[in-house]
């Protein structure tokens, strides 16, 4: 079967100088959505990469260059068939068939979509290969070649609340962040829409709490999946003092940045960190004045600020307590030519920064520095910084079950996504590292390397990881510590934001210098046994996770606005 494989990068690779017109197949089109190349993945990590990749001839050749240089309808066929045009005297395939007396075994199997799909994977790494200029050899298209099981039971959600539209035009809604406010009567539950506005959710109704795209003058919500209205935190003592915390996005150069972009560096837009102040915190919509925090520029639109949160665990005592925690990415930094300021303790980009919003003994005054952050005193390192090595620490949550463990999830390049056990000054690899893996800004962008079996640790491995064949970028959750859900206790729900998959991992797993095992987890529906792609059918699911106080969890889709509450569990069917 080998054989079969290596013969199909072997006739594609020497057919190059067949083609008559190279201008024309450069620019054919191939598919570039998230997930139909994953997709396209797939099939090619199940039928092609034990013989081939994009970096080096190994059992087959390398694969790299053959759609631009390759006509895309003769590869279809190719692949679908490659005997029958042996058969027919096709004279690439003759040429070659006579050189290395082999056949390819077709995939008549491969539906047109399938094609398209595993083509367009192809295309994209071997695009990515052109910009591997450290001519770094094996790269690992499937790093992690084990498939994740599933758990016995499946987690039943029903309909909580349904946001109303914020567009016209798809998609409808942007909602991201849900956050849950203990008073002394009640919880409270308030999530946000990207576009700028937070509700609060009473009963089954969604209504406008603050309207920031209009108490702003400067707010933006695009470029970019993330810009908008980021995230949202109320302080712990909000009933009392009436303070909330946001991030949103602005233009470049609105206003100067207390952390510019480097020299020849633009910027695309500007992270702003505001505190709003209410004198009547327990009444809807919100009433009161605001103040900037910090401002903070971006290289490009993504992997901006992402989780604002205080610790939920801390003790009102503690030197923990009213601290506010900012997950902020490395703003595309890495990729787009400035990977010296990602992952260094000199610079914000890529770090999780932990300040003290009612302080005042930061540089630009306007909040402080807690003196048991882990670069304070230190005259290199920027004492916001808490932790680092992040592409874009995507959500932020503690153990409340006991450990008080802070778990970050980290979205990764084109390879690994992560969960990080974060500790005081941990550095977490990126750019150095992708997952476990080392990554190389310099080679292809779209693949991880194994490590130097000789290396000293350099950087603190994740507890969690999957690659690709089974996701594309981790959404975040919590450990459950809820008597509802026994299925879920002392375990940590996590997801898969655009395929929308449930994970598990146990929390007694997630410890320092070992992996965690994961499990994928099925969902109910009013009753029936479905997935997140199938109730958004052909669409990216935006998978997010929400928490009550009260350890009741929620699950919500980012695009169309529905909000689940996970209710019950059930036992796996088994057929």
């Amino acid at each position: 079967m080998k054989s079969y494989f290596s013969y199909f990068g072997i006739v594609l690779l020497t057919c190059l100088s067949c083609n008559t017109n190279p201008s024309a197949i450069e620019k054919q089109d191939y598919l570039k959505g998230e997930l139909p190349v994953q997709e396209g993945m797939v099939l090619f990590n199940q039928h092609c990469s034990s013989c081939h990749n994009f970096s080096s001839n190994e059992i087959g050749p390398n694969l790299s260059g053959i759609t631009s240089s390759v006509d895309k309808a003769w590869l279809k066929a190719f692949i679908q068939n490659a005997q029958k045009m042996i058969a027919e005297g096709d004279p690439r395939a003759v040429a070659q068939f006579e050189k290395f007396g082999v056949f390819m075994p077709s995939f008549p199997q491969f539906s047109e979509d399938d094609l398209e799909r595993l083509l367009g994977f192809i295309h994209k790494f071997s695009e990515g290969e052109k910009r591997n200029l450290s001519n770094r050899k094996g790269g690992l298209v499937n790093p992690i070649p084990q498939s994740i099981d599933e758990a016995e039971f499946t987690l039943v959600l029903e309909e909580f609340a349904t946001l109303p539209p914020s567009s016209e035009q798809a998609p409808i809604t942007r909602i991201n962040t849900l956050r849950a406010l203990t008073t002394e009567k009640k919880e409270r539950l308030f999530i946000s829409d990207l576009r700028g506005i937070l509700y609060e959710i009473e009963g089954a109704e969604a209504q406008p709490y603050l309207a920031i795209n209009t108490a702003l003058d400067s707010f933006i919500d695009r470029p970019g999946l993330g810009s908008g209205l980021g995230s949202f935190a109320f302080h712990p003592d909000f009933e009392q003092n009436g303070l909330l915390y946001t991030t949103h996005t602005e233009p470049p150069q609105t206003k100067p940045a207390d952390f510019a972009t480097p020299e020849g560096a633009k910027a695309t837009l500007q992270w702003v960190l505001t505190e709003w102040e209410t004198k009547t915190p327990t009444v809807t919509p919100f009433s009161g004045t605001h103040r900037e925090l910090l401002r903070i520029d971006m290289i490009t639109g993504i992997h901006g600020c992402q989780e604002l949160t205080f610790n939920p665990t801390a003790e009102p005592s503690s030197t923990e307590y009213g601290m506010l925690y900012l997950g902020i990415g490395d703003g595309g930094a890495a990729l787009a030519g400035h990977p010296e300021i990602c992952g260094r303790k000199e610079y914000l980009w890529g770090s999780v920064i932990r300040i003290d919003p009612k302080g005042t003994n930061s540089t630009n005054g306007k909040y402080g520095i807690p003196p048991d952050n882990p670069f304070v005193g230190d005259a290199t390192g920027l004492p916001e910084i808490w932790s680092m090595g992040f592409r874009n620490p995507h959500r932020i949550s503690w153990d409340s079950t006991g450990s008080r463990k802070m778990l970050v999830s980290n979205i990764g390049q084109h390879s690994v996504e992560e969960v990080n056990l974060v500790v005081k000054g941990g550095h977490y690899g990126w750019p150095f590292r992708e997952g476990s893996f080392l990554f190389d800004v310099d080679a292809n962008p779209e693949m991880v390397y194994s490590l130097p079996e000789e290396e000293t640790p350099l950087f603190i491995n994740p507890v969690i990881e999957y690659d690709h064949d089974e996701g594309n970028a981790v959404s975040g959750g919590f450990v459950y510590g809820g008597k509802e859900i026994p299925a879920l206790y002392q375990k940590y729900l996590f997801g898969d934001i655009p395929r929308g998959t449930f994970f598990v991992s146990p929390l007694i797993e997630i410890r320092e210098n070992h992996s965690a095992s994961i499990q994928k987890v099925g969902i109910q529906i009013e009753g029936d046994y479905t997935s997140l792609q199938a109730v958004r059918p052909n669409e990216r699911v935006d998978l997010r996770f929400g928490k009550g106080h009260r350890e009741t969890l929620y699950v919500f889709t980012k695009s169309n606005g529905k909000v689940y509450r996970v209710s019950d569990f059930k036992p796996k069917i088994t057929e």
